[in-house]
């Protein structure tokens, strides 16, 4: 699963998930990706099913980019818990993900092996998706 290696702190707040991606919405190595449409926080274990969906599907063929990282603490309190007594611990991590943000590329595939791959991946997410290519956007 991923997370990070060590943080400088355990627990953050939630934050807020305004206005669009600021970086990471274009394509930048593979030539289809996986883009969000809407804001989300996409859990550790959300991205590593949505990589082994993708994986399955390409079979051992092409290469895979994975644009977002888990690097956000989720705390939890226990169930049935009095109020005060501090913040929960850290159940898992999570990414930010803003409308826009280019989460998963793939390249080296046929056009319908890498769109079938990211349609499967885009099940395991939990928030909306749409598939780009390289030539919608405007690349080289």
């Amino acid at each position: 699963m991923l997370m990070p290696k060590r943080v400088k702190f355990r627990k953050q707040m939630r934050g807020r998930m305004r206005g669009k991606a600021l970086r990471g919405a274009e394509i930048n190595f593979g030539d289809y990706g996986l883009q969000a449409l809407e804001p989300g926080w996409i859990s550790a274990r959300q991205i590593e099913a949505a990589r082994r969906a993708m994986v399955r599907v390409m079979r051992r063929r092409g290469k895979l980019w994975i644009r977002i990282f888990p690097d956000k603490p989720y705390t939890h309190r226990p169930a049935e818990t009095r109020m005060g007594k501090g913040k929960g611990n850290v159940e898992y991590w999570v990414a930010v993900v803003r409308p826009g943000r280019m989460m998963f590329e793939i390249a080296g595939l046929p056009s319908d092996v890498a769109l079938e791959a990211l349609h499967q991946a885009s099940y395991k997410l939990s928030i909306k998706t749409k598939i780009v290519s390289r030539e919608d956007l405007g690349g080289e």
